[in-house]
């Protein structure tokens, strides 16, 4: 890039036929560490997948070696630099200018399914928004690690709530208390990812998985069935349950269940209508 070159965008957005959208993480040259400019261009790809109704399924990714290797340092500086002496009255270390303005965990409250293609390095927040996406893919190799108590940190924005939940108490003790590295190969022992993939055919199997939901699943029903997964991960068995029935009883109402069930006896891809504006 010439110094009269324009910065490439952090964040690039690709919609396929298919109604995958693509969002590719692009600070490369930094292991795609997570900063303002990275946080802004993803809540914006985001928003734009979760509002189009072409879109029916988001695949996350990181251009070059990682997907991304947690808080770029140089955001960091801008909270060091009042650490190791106190602060003045009413003020306090705003971790929120590197975060952005939304925690990891509204991945969870979207409508359309979120899969994460791993290509490289996952630590620190990058691991946390990984978690946080619903069906996770690595390539064979690639690195992930908590860190966090290495850093003299803690275990940040709602990776203590997700992590146990994929992985179960022990092993998110393990990862949590250590911030050891593993590899591909135990998170996906772990539970923590799908499936391994060698790394030049990560985005084609990701990409191939989406596209089978987006094809084949009610856009209506993935909004539904998310909601009710992480809502009842709150909720006793007697009220999951007891949602569920009332949720059925809507789903029961939608356009979507007929072309479901005739599409299956006709032996031929479904043709769900997209996912309308509003709660489903």
């Amino acid at each position: 890039m010439t110094a009269g070159d324009a910065e490439p965008d952090a964040v690039l957005y690709d919609v396929r036929p298919s109604g995958v959208a693509v969002v590719t993480l692009n600070r490369p040259d930094r292991l795609n560490t997570w900063g303002a400019d990275i946080s802004a261009g993803f809540y914006a790809a985001i928003d734009r997948a979760e509002t189009d109704p072409a879109v029916r399924v988001i695949v996350l990714t990181g251009s070059g070696r990682a997907f991304c290797a947690g808080a770029h340092l140089g955001s960091m500086a801008t909270i060091g630099d009042s650490l190791g002496r106190p602060l003045p009255d009413g003020q306090s270390h705003d971790v929120s200018k590197i975060v952005g303005e939304r925690h990891p965990h509204f991945l969870t409250a979207l409508r359309k399914p979120v899969i994460a293609a791993i290509n490289g390095s996952c630590v620190g927040i990058g691991l946390t928004h990984a978690l946080m996406c619903d069906v996770r893919f690595a390539a064979d190799g690639a690195k992930f690690a908590t860190s966090f108590a290495r850093r003299g940190l803690i275990a940040e924005y709602g990776i203590s709530w997700i992590l146990p939940r994929l992985v179960g108490f022990g092993a998110a003790m393990d990862l949590l208390l250590s911030g050891r590295t593993f590899y591909a190969d135990e998170a996906a022992h772990l539970g923590l990812v799908k499936e391994v993939v060698a790394p030049d055919e990560l985005m084609a199997r990701a990409v191939e998985y989406a596209e089978d939901i987006a094809a084949n699943c009610s856009p209506a029903s993935l909004a539904v069935i998310k909601a009710q997964t992480y809502g009842d991960a709150e909720r006793d068995v007697v009220d999951a349950s007891a949602r569920a029935e009332k949720l059925m009883g809507e789903s029961l109402l939608r356009p979507d269940v007929i072309e479901g069930i005739v599409s299956f006896l006709e032996k031929r891809a479904p043709s769900f209508p997209m996912l309308q504006e509003g709660p489903s």
